[in-house]
């Protein structure tokens, strides 16, 4: 059964480790899929953070769009994807990394990722997608 707009909004706004697909016009090459941590609130748009030269970005930027799919298991079986425009890409902040890895982290957990990040992955862009196309399911406890 599909979810209503609040349902699916909501669930979305959970932290789920999302699945991001964009198109990969390379060589023949099938599309990108991989996951990612994701940030959101209901009726705003979706934020990603990655290497500004990464090829996540590069395909990002050439499509000028992408999908995030999320999914549980338990208590049942649901899932929402969003797809949509790349409506702006920015240099990230140090606070919306910290942000990010509090959504998916321990609090105690955070700061030492933080460290380990800017060594370890370097500079950092924003790149939000605003939710035009949703697809939401509950299957229930099947």
């Amino acid at each position: 059964m599909a979810l209503t707009r609040e349902e699916r909004e909501q669930f979305l706004a959970e932290p789920h480790v999302a699945a991001l697909s964009v198109v990969a016009d390379e060589d023949g090459r099938a599309p990108l899929t991989l996951p990612i941590w994701y940030q959101y609130e209901p009726g705003g748009d979706v934020w990603i953070m990655t290497g500004p030269d990464s090829r996540k970005a590069r395909l990002i930027a050439a499509a000028g769009r992408f999908t995030l799919m999320v999914d549980r298991l338990e208590p049942t079986i649901r899932y929402v994807a969003v797809e949509g425009p790349v409506v702006a890409t920015e240099p990230a902040t140090r606070e919306q990394a910290r942000e990010l890895a509090a959504r998916y982290l321990p609090a105690e957990k955070v700061d030492s990722y933080l460290d380990m990040a800017a060594k370890e992955h370097g500079e950092q862009v924003v790149i939000r997608l605003r939710p035009e196309r949703w697809v939401s399911s509950d299957l229930g406890s099947i």
